[in-house]
């Protein structure tokens, strides 16, 4: 299923021929019928494939059934034929060959790190191109991740930038908080392990431990063991402390995060993947 609409697809296509095709047109081949070919040209995990051949459906095209979302595809593996006049073919085929690309980079990059990360649960920022959000989600969950965050309307995520603002201590602050959302989790992003100490003790349901090193991870999983254990009136006693490993995080490293002790794996990294590439072949039939 397209998670673009037909509007947002529709304008996709008016942006690459605005004011028609110059090229088929003055060639006097618009009438021709063609066909088109999509395949992977390296192997990769596929996105946007429902997108695209929509997108050809639009632009009067006929499609077979795409391979979907989410499968692994190695080099010369088909993805879909779309048939039809070769005015159409020309007005969709590149336009819809980017969308696989692009996003088929986001699920390929997302897959590596899921993979290295053996079993323990790799989650994307929402740092997305501004405009991409929708087909980004779709791409990070094709490559088998999670969303972190889909925005800030419905997480509780506490930042230094939030606490600049505050003016009581942190176990007050954790118990304003499951006060007032008591179904949601507590998460609070420190940088240090002092602060780690201090939230974990104050309460925090998770810990986002941005741009530590495994090693250091590692040193703060230690310390927070080492607290809990001579702290018994810490509010951690009952509930299990998350540790997420932020900033960094890729394919290279993700295992090395998970041994020191990370319990999620928080990545942007998926977004700034380089695209995959989809090799498209078109002839008159």
């Amino acid at each position: 299923m397209s998670i673009l609409s037909d509007d947002a697809l529709h304008r996709l296509l008016s942006d690459d021929a605005p004011y028609g095709d110059l090229s088929t047109a003055t060639l006097g081949i618009g009438a021709v019928t063609g066909r088109c070919e999509f395949r992977a040209r390296q192997a990769m995990r596929l996105c946007g494939s429902e997108e695209a051949a929509r997108l050809c459906e639009l632009a009067g095209l006929q499609v077979s059934e795409p391979a979907r979302s989410g499968t692994p595809l190695a080099a010369d593996d088909l993805i879909f034929v779309a048939t039809g006049t070769a005015a159409a073919l020309h007005h969709a085929w590149k336009t819809a060959q980017v969308l696989i690309e692009w996003s088929s980079g986001i699920a390929s990059r997302a897959a590596r790190i899921v993979a290295a990360a053996n079993g323990v649960t790799v989650a994307c920022t929402r740092k997305s191109a501004p405009g991409t959000k929708a087909l980004s989600v779709k791409a990070v969950r094709a490559g088998g991740a999670r969303m972190h965050r889909l925005g800030l309307s419905e997480t509780l995520l506490i930042f230094a930038e939030h606490r600049a603002f505050l003016s009581e201590t942190p176990g007050e602050t954790i118990a304003r908080l499951r006060q007032q959302e008591p179904e949601k989790q507590i998460m609070v992003e420190v940088s240090d392990i002092a602060t780690a100490v201090r939230w974990a003790r104050a309460g925090a349901d998770a810990l986002q431990l941005e741009k530590f090193t495994p090693a250091a991870v590692a040193e703060c999983r230690a310390a927070l063991s080492a607290n809990a254990a001579n702290a018994a009136h810490s509010t951690r006693a009952t509930r299990p402390l998350l540790l997420a490993a932020a900033g960094g995080v890729d394919a290279d490293n993700a295992a090395a995060y998970v041994a020191a002790g990370a319990g999620l794996l928080v990545t942007s990294a998926p977004f700034y993947a380089p695209p995959c590439d989809v090799a498209v072949a078109l002839c008159a039939c």
